[in-house]
């Protein structure tokens, strides 16, 4: 099927870019939120990005107004009844994305693709709550979406091929670079970039080293930012969200730092509040040295770990090797969406996590995970299909063959 109208419901940050990076592409797209102050502030974002192109001389001003004539700002559902694909952007609460798409059931089309952009939840029982469950899918674009290359096409349990195969081509209409991931909680690349996160949250609570400190360690190491200015920017009460899901899912492999929360319960959401792990303008970084003296004072708490860049590398890499394992994506399509979605290198090459792990040696990421699971828990015990690779004496790029080929 052949998409000439998108409709995005949610004006914030995320759904206003997916509206312009469809706009961009030349189709018409209505825009929908329940808020007008939202709606407007999400139509001056996407002005703002055009405007940059003209400042640039990338466009010129007709071009900038054409763009922005494609983009239908409303508070209902007027112009869904046409639309070929609706893409969902609301804040992640399952009850209110099941609303939305009960709302849009009443409005659109059958043969209309429903697409969520969540980051973590599951399409399937987003799909359950409609009438076509064949037609419901994840579309998830990374941030900021009109610079991020990377989308992650996620099919429900009842997801039909013909509707996977449109939303494929539909991204690759947008420029992006679509990657097919079967549906798991966090999907792929949060699955991955959690992992991270949470190891450097853990980190810094137990006294480990200072957020600048990991930081500058895992900027050096190749990442284009490090953990906690990318959290500042993602936003706390998101990674709160998104790690408590995945803690409910995964258990004590996933569990969130207790960071978070306490960021959260003091309205220090990130950059977009003026605080998060650092502070903006003039917010300090005190009440977050304060918190972690809470964190721990209390019973049980552990201190006086050591921070390392292999501490947090290897729950990465052993989280890529589990959505191997688990056939979430191919050894290929992992490493393509680590790179393309979370900017993966290592020093100054890109690589993907299953390649860095070859380059390693699959035996030395096995020691290490095995080694810090003995000091530091059961969080990282290693993947089977590790431990299979490193019985079968394939190693990486030393023997010729680890999770991916090399010759030579």
């Amino acid at each position: 099927m052949y998409i000439f109208k998108a409709g995005v419901v949610g004006a914030g940050f995320m759904g206003a870019e997916i509206a312009q990076v469809i706009s961009y592409s030349g189709l018409p797209v209505v825009l929908k939120d329940i808020d007008q102050r939202l709606l407007d502030k999400g139509m001056d974002g996407i002005r703002q990005i055009y405007q940059r192109r003209v400042d640039k001389g990338k466009m010129d001003m007709s071009t900038l107004m054409e763009k922005m004539d494609l983009i239908q700002a409303t508070l209902t559902y007027d112009g869904f009844e046409d639309a070929d694909i609706v893409i969902e952007a609301v804040p992640e609460k399952m009850d209110l994305k099941k609303h939305v798409f009960q709302e849009l059931e009443e409005v659109c089309p059958e043969s209309t693709i429903f697409a969520s952009n969540t980051t973590a939840l599951s399409i399937s029982e987003m799909g359950a709550t409609t009438k076509k469950p064949h037609k419901m899918i994840g579309m998830h674009f990374f941030s900021p979406a009109h610079v991020m290359k990377l989308v992650e096409v996620i099919p429900g349990l009842d997801t039909n091929e013909e509707t996977i195969n449109d939303v494929v081509m539909f991204s690759e209409s947008l420029r992006k670079i679509p990657v097919v991931v079967q549906e798991c909680p966090g999907f792929l690349v949060n699955r991955l970039l959690m992992a991270y996160l949470n190891e450097a949250a853990l980190c810094l609570e137990e006294g480990a080293a200072t957020a600048e400190e990991i930081d500058a360690a895992m900027v050096e190491f190749g990442w284009p930012l490090g953990p906690f200015t990318l959290m500042d920017m993602i936003g706390i009460d998101i990674c709160y969200m998104t790690g408590r899901y995945l803690t409910e899912e995964y258990g004590e492999r996933l569990h969130a730092a207790k960071i978070f929360q306490k960021l959260c319960d003091a309205g220090r959401f990130g950059e977009k509040a003026g605080a998060g792990f650092y502070g903006y303008g003039d917010q300090t970084e005190e009440p977050v040295k304060e918190m972690i003296k809470e964190i721990q004072s209390e019973p049980g708490a552990i201190t006086g770990t050591q921070f390392s860049t292999d501490r947090l590398m290897m729950p990465l890499l052993n989280e890529a090797i589990l959505c191997l394992q688990e056939h979430i994506a191919s050894a290929s399509d992992i490493d393509l969406a680590a790179i393309a979605g979370i900017g993966m290198k290592m020093g100054d090459e890109r690589m993907g996590p299953l390649a860095m792990a070859d380059r390693i040696g699959l035996d030395v990421a096995l020691a290490k995970l095995e080694e810090f699971k003995k000091g530091l828990g059961p969080r990282f015990h290693p993947a089977r299909l590790l431990r299979l690779h490193v019985r079968a004496n394939h190693l990486g790029e030393k023997t010729g063959r680890g999770f991916l080929e090399h010759v030579g």
